[in-house]
């Protein structure tokens, strides 16, 4: 779940320094989390007593789907893709469950200190490469996750890396294990190979009849055509409904007084403070009124804070905690900075985090729109408002209307001012323009049963700001193309098909004579084709086509003579290779060494906390609830 709440943190926005977090988290309330309950259960899994919520389940959901959808352009998941996710992801939330349990039981904690640092830590709480109450405050507000969730999650998240990190580290390899694995890892081996290319070795013959009469009756389910249908259709667009919307001087102004909060920005001040707590209350308060007296006395009010504030965030700029709202502070700081004059200074103000001597610098007062300096802002929301309720409207007048005997489609076109089109070739899995391939329309088209020819389907939402209603003039299945149709295609698959076999032959009659003694030169010449000089290879060498190094380093050490392999390449190509000796990787200096070591004991160890989460897994007595995802 942090990684979610991580994602909808990171955005783009601006901001200043405003002081230490304690600041901003306590002046924060909850922001509601979405209560997700059906039926019976009110959690989406549960794993030996604990639970996944649905809250965090959807939202999880919510974030992979938008994921998916962007990869897809657009377009819906299909069903057994949107299956396979969701248990995945809920998968996933489950062993987070059971691990946080199992640091739970194994007494690991989180002190408030680790946390605060982890928080001061977080990239999207940063600016400038520093941590920013301010950006950590707007971040979380504007991504709507309350202070309380996101810490719970990421004292849970540092629980599990204790956990895991414990695993990890006690993953190592013995100096017998790190000679052995440097020694494969890093081998070299001598090799000699030509590559026979397909193009010398295509069929004289041509394709006999009978042949090609045999492909196609073997591969019939390539030659069918896709099934289809011939479409007429009626498209209704939001912006359409949008441009249609008339819009009176009365009406924009009624909406301007409604929302005439929404076009205000609220006052805004600057100032400096100096954060001062102590061992007890009174040793802070005592410190606090001697360095407001310093400041009286008209001392540096930067210098001081650099020396005497404990607030990390603003100490080291003088105090400084930038423009901002009222609603940035606590209640007694807030009450005290939006009562003072420019330039005054007031202290010691006290809250629960200590004393404050707070200095105001500037104040912007707060601003709002005019309706003139609203209006386009205005109308084009309100458009978008009435067509969007107007939409709902025809789409449940459409899904009535469709139901009744005689439904009409050019008539429903007429009444609603549908945009009117014709598909020809609509094709199942592929669609076409200008409808696309939406899985809904699919469905409404292709499903089981499919829409019978001169009935009309829909209405089929193609996103979130078009339908579309169809009737179907033609139904096109799936059909076998004469053999006539597809020759060319057969002819050209199965003369590559026999280059293939043909190129792979001689190869491997090749290994067969340098086997029986034949010098590699010279079968190459025999072949028309230049053998590569001898040469070391490694594993990684990207001088060399990797199906060839796989070879190569799956065969057995030569003894005596060497060790030959024929193989095809991807592309129909054959090879034909020489291992002709291995020679092992110099000593390594001990620096080196280590750093190879602790990089596979941690590569290790990353499986072994795998291992320990599926182990968990699989012990947990796990209940699911089917309608998580609903």
């Amino acid at each position: 779940m942090l990684q979610r709440i991580r994602d909808r943190l990171h955005g783009t926005f601006a901001y200043v320094v405003l002081g230490p977090i304690v600041l901003v988290f306590v002046a924060w309330g909850a922001y509601g989390i979405v209560n997700l309950s059906v039926g019976g259960a009110n959690y989406a899994a549960e794993a030996d007593g604990g639970k996944v919520s649905l809250e965090e389940a959807h939202n999880a959901w919510l974030r992979q789907q938008a994921q998916w959808q962007q990869r897809l352009g657009g377009a819906e998941l299909p069903p057994p893709l949107r299956a396979q996710l969701q248990d995945q992801i809920l998968e996933g939330l489950i062993r987070n469950t059971l691990l946080t349990q199992r640091t739970r039981d194994l007494g690991y904690r989180v002190s408030h200190e680790d946390l605060v640092d982890a928080i001061q830590s977080e990239p999207a709480f940063q600016v400038g490469g520093q941590y920013s109450a301010e950006a950590a405050k707007a971040r979380l507000a504007a991504a709507g996750i309350p202070l309380e969730t996101f810490q719970d999650n990421l004292r849970e998240e540092l629980q599990r890396t204790q956990l895991e990190g414990g695993i990890r580290i006690s993953d190592f390899l013995t100096p017998t294990e790190l000679t052995r694995l440097t020694d494969l890892e890093d081998q070299q081996r001598e090799v000699r190979f030509f590559v026979l290319p397909t193009e010398r070795f295509k069929p004289a013959s041509p394709v006999a009849d009978a042949d090609v009469q045999a492909y196609y009756e073997g591969h019939k389910a390539q030659f069918m055509t896709t099934e289809s249908a011939h479409l007429q259709y009626g498209e209704l667009r939001l912006e359409a409904l949008a441009a249609q919307v008339s819009l009176s001087d009365a009406d924009l102004r009624a909406a301007y007084e409604k929302e005439k909060s929404k076009f205000e920005t609220p006052e805004r001040r600057r100032a400096h403070h100096i954060l001062i707590t102590g061992k007890d209350d009174a040793t802070a308060l005592k410190l606090a009124q001697d360095v407001l007296a310093q400041v009286r006395a008209g001392k540096d009010f930067g210098a001081l804070a650099q020396q005497y504030s404990q607030d990390p965030g603003s100490a080291h700029n003088g105090g400084d905690l930038g423009w901002a709202e009222r609603g940035a502070f606590v209640a007694p700081f807030a009450d005290a900075l939006f009562n003072m004059s420019v330039g005054e200074i007031r202290g010691p103000v006290k809250t629960q985090f200590g004393y404050h001597i707070i200095r105001l610098d500037e104040i912007q007062p707060a601003k709002g729109k005019s309706f003139e300096e609203a209006r386009p802002e205005l109308e084009a929301q309100l458009r978008r408002d009435r067509a969007t309720d107007r939409f709902g409207e025809i789409q449940e007048q459409l899904q009535s209307r469709l139901g009744e005997p005689g439904a009409d489609l050019e008539a429903l076109v007429s009444e609603y001012k549908l945009q009117q089109g014709d598909v020809r070739d609509f094709l199942k899995g592929a669609g076409a323009a200008p409808l696309g391939a939406a899985p809904a329309l699919q469905d409404a088209v292709f499903g089981d049963p499919p829409l019978a020819v001169g009935h009309l389907g829909g209405p089929v939402l193609l996103g979130d700001d078009a339908l579309v209603i169809v009737k179907v003039l033609e139904h096109r299945k799936p059909t076998l193309k004469p053999v006539s149709e597809v020759r060319d295609t057969i002819v050209a698959a199965m003369t590559r098909e026999r280059a293939r076999q043909a190129t792979l032959a001689a190869a491997q009659t090749a290994r067969t004579h340098l086997e029986a003694g034949a010098e590699f030169d010279a079968v190459a010449r025999q072949l028309g084709v230049s053998a590569d000089p001898a040469h070391f290879v490694s594993r990684r060498d990207p001088s060399t086509p990797a199906p060839l190094r796989d070879a190569v380093f799956a065969a057995p050490r030569p003894a005596g003579k060497p060790v030959f392999r024929a193989l095809a390449l991807p592309n129909g190509d054959a090879a034909v290779v020489a291992v002709m000796a291995v020679r092992n990787p110099p000593a390594k200096d001990e620096a080196a060494q280590v750093d190879r070591a602790l990089q596979q004991a941690r590569t290790d160890g990353m499986a072994d906390v795998v291992a320990y989460a599926d182990e968990l897994r699989r012990t947990a007595t796990v209940r699911k609830n089917p309608k998580a995802f609903e």
